[in-house]
């Protein structure tokens, strides 16, 4: 028996929709290539301003990267390996900033970790302030970004072949032996995938990270913050900082093409 090719002819309706789809994404990125001062373009990216924005921009959102896979990864493990009362609902939690506002984020961080805090009194008590601070705003994006490790992981997990595992410790292997040998291999490419769309989420955080690390250029000003703040006095420049960080996302997104659609 064949099976029924999915090439066709595609409906009218499906192909109208589809059009109009595309024309709502592509249309405002149009807007931004047509209203660009392109022949500024290389003098406005190469401001104080914006050269220091982009650097860290790009120290937060590797570092926000790192700390989302040193601890998302072990939350993907226990929600796809561990069996205990209440695993649904710390699934829910845990992803549940991918879908949370993200001024309400910068206000649970606020109430959080803030000066006056549930913990964050407690860190200042002992001289240590994470509010309108870089280290703040790694932590803004590491809130944000995180669950994105934690599905990918969980969901690279939940796909591996158990019986390699068992036959590892048929042949005698140690819990850690097959974790490094057997387990991390075969989930590096769910690892990279997370770990890379974590480092593009972060590095497009804003809400967050005004709400909780406060807008100081040098400190907490990332690409999106800058770009809020040039909107309203340079709006040429907004644009070109704009079109920056699309080009960033789109080439991670063409990057990462093969292992978003990877089955």
């Amino acid at each position: 028996m064949t099976r029924p090719s999915r090439t066709g002819s595609t409906p009218a309706v499906i192909a109208v929709l589809a059009a109009a789809g595309a024309a709502f994404v592509i249309l405002p990125l149009l807007g931004l290539v047509a209203r660009a001062p392109w022949s500024d373009a290389w003098s406005l990216l190469t401001t104080e301003t914006a050269l220091t924005a982009l650097r860290l921009s790009i120290e937060v959102s590797l570092f926000a990267a790192l700390l989302s896979v040193l601890l998302g990864a072990p939350l993907g493990w226990i929600l796809a390996r561990a069996r205990f009362p209440g695993r649904s609902v710390l699934r829910a939690v845990v992803i549940l900033p991918l879908v949370l506002p993200p001024v309400v984020a910068g206000i649970g961080l606020l109430a959080a970790l803030g000066r006056r805090g549930l913990v964050g009194r407690l860190l200042h008590a002992a001289g240590i302030q994470l509010t309108f601070s870089t280290a703040g705003a790694v932590i803004a994006a590491t809130f944000v970004s995180m669950p994105l490790v934690v599905i990918a992981v969980e969901a690279g997990l939940r796909s591996l072949d158990d019986r390699l595992e068992g036959a590892a410790a048929t042949l005698g292997a140690s819990p850690g032996f097959r974790l490094r040998h057997v387990v991390l291999p075969l989930l590096r490419p769910q690892l990279v995938a997370g770990a890379v769309l974590a480092w593009a989420r972060a590095l497009g955080e804003f809400g967050a990270t005004i709400t909780f690390a406060g807008n100081l250029q040098g400190r907490t000003q990332t690409l999106p913050l800058a770009v809020f703040e040039a909107r309203q006095t340079d709006p040429g420049a907004a644009i070109v900082v704009s079109l920056l960080l699309v080009a960033l996302s789109v080439g991670v997104l063409v990057a990462m093409r093969d292992r978003l659609l990877a089955r």
